[in-house]
């Protein structure tokens, strides 16, 4: 379940295009560039909807760099979440991408495509190696060479598990499912003893979990889809299955569907999957669940949220471009600001920090510690090409296959032939 920055007021991540920017096409990389030089005059970074919550700390971000660098000056702008994407593109557009940027890998593909952001890897080899190899990763595109990011901060998924309710029913809170067989098995044994009345399935699989049964999404290249697979229609039979026996909500394939979190929350849903603060969340929400719940690590691979900072190849002053992403990326700013909000820093230097890697003793203190250390193997695991409309065809096509309308491979080649229409429009 995709969770997104709402503690910092940021706007859901939506599909950008090249509109405005000229011709795209993955010819466009971006200049080969290893930068050199004083660090010096002015430079502007641009963040997204950190003002007003965050002006203290980004301030004292930039007053620290300015003071290592007195010939420096940096001019920060804020950008609202609505539109964020948008104003982007214009500015791309208008030749005033700003000097460091702050862009979610899905934003800093249109740009890449463009030439319009430095190869941070070739002009800072240091970056491959200083942070954690997911939050690198997800910079790096299909059809290009090099990282255009630096990774900033990052979230992931564990599991969570109402204890109460899996007592209740014969299950062990302390022994949860590992995968997913195991999941369907305990499905089975909480909706026999609750008599249809408790959950512990309750969502619709997603991209995300064909991934997670070793179904390559996408062509190396980047230029067409590829998940409608023999395995990928295995798990969709599965649950297929799972929904005719009645181990999901009847409605759960429906637009009207109340979803996952919220069933969780109310107590009729037995596991949920949410970020590593979703405890002391819920503590606000429903605090009497909250002290039943108990975390466990993400089956597979964690999914990887993403924030980063883009350097613009039209930079008339790299050397302070490069250092200063640097600077608000380091291990000691990246620690101070996820004291204030619930993210987690993606400096490998980071991985010791007490606060986040010892827990306190509490359930919401041992998902903290889950989450963080999970981030080592979290990758993203849908591609960022991939719109909001391909994303509902999928989510249409997966819906008629599991109800039985249509056989899996029936809806897997539907949807990888619409979405490959999608793609090259």
């Amino acid at each position: 379940m995709r969770r997104y920055w709402s503690g910092l007021g940021l706007a859901a991540v939506v599909a950008v295009a090249g509109c405005g920017l000229g011709e795209t096409g993955q010819q466009a990389a971006a200049p080969d560039a290893t930068v050199t030089g004083e660090v010096k005059g002015k430079v502007t970074l641009q963040t997204w909807a950190l003002k007003p919550k965050f002006t203290a700390y980004v301030q004292g971000v930039i007053d620290g760099f300015e003071r290592k660098h007195p010939g420096v000056t940096v001019e920060w702008l804020d950008q609202p979440g609505e539109g964020y994407s948008d104003k982007v593109l214009s500015q791309a557009a208008g030749g005033s991408l700003p000097d460091v940027t702050n862009l979610p890998p899905e934003f800093a593909l249109p740009l890449v495509k463009q030439g319009l952001l430095l190869d941070v890897s070739k002009a800072d080899p240091g970056v491959t190696d200083e942070y954690v190899s997911g939050g690198v990763a997800a910079y790096t595109y299909a059809g290009f060479q090099g990282v255009y990011g630096y990774p900033w901060y990052l979230n992931t998924d564990v599991n969570y598990w109402n204890s109460e309710l899996m007592t209740r029913y014969g299950l062990d809170p302390k022994k949860p499912p590992a995968d997913f067989d195991e999941l369907v098995a305990q499905a089975r044994t909480l909706k026999d003893k609750s008599g249809g009345k408790v959950y512990l399935m309750s969502r619709k699989p997603e991209l995300g979990d064909l991934v997670q049964a070793g179904v390559k999404l996408m062509s190396d290249d980047g230029t067409r889809f590829t998940f409608n697979t023999p395995e990928a229609a295995a798990l969709l039979d599965e649950y297929r299955a799972a929904f005719k026996e009645g181990l999901l909500p009847r409605d759960v394939l429906t637009d009207t569907y109340a979803g996952n979190a919220k069933l969780f929350n109310e107590g009729t849903v037995a596991w949920t999957t949410g970020g590593g603060n979703h405890i002391t969340s819920l503590a606000v929400d429903n605090p009497s669940l909250a002290p039943k719940v108990v975390p466990s690590p993400a089956m597979g691979t964690p999914p990887l949220y993403v924030q980063g900072l883009s350097v613009s190849s039209r930079t008339k002053n790299a050397p302070a471009a490069l250092a200063l992403a640097r600077w608000v990326t380091s291990p000691e700013n990246q620690a101070a600001f996820a004291h204030l909000v619930a993210v987690f820093p993606s400096t490998k230097a980071s991985a010791d920090d007490p606060f986040f890697s010892k827990s306190d003793g509490t359930n919401a203190g041992e998902a903290k510690v889950m989450a963080f250390r999970s981030l080592a193997q979290a990758r993203m695991l849908e591609p960022v090409v991939l719109t909001e409309a391909m994303k509902k065809l999928i989510r249409q096509q997966f819906a008629l296959a599991i109800s039985g309308e249509v056989s899996a491979k029936e809806a897997l080649d539907t949807a990888v032939a619409k979405c490959d229409e999608l793609l090259q429009n």
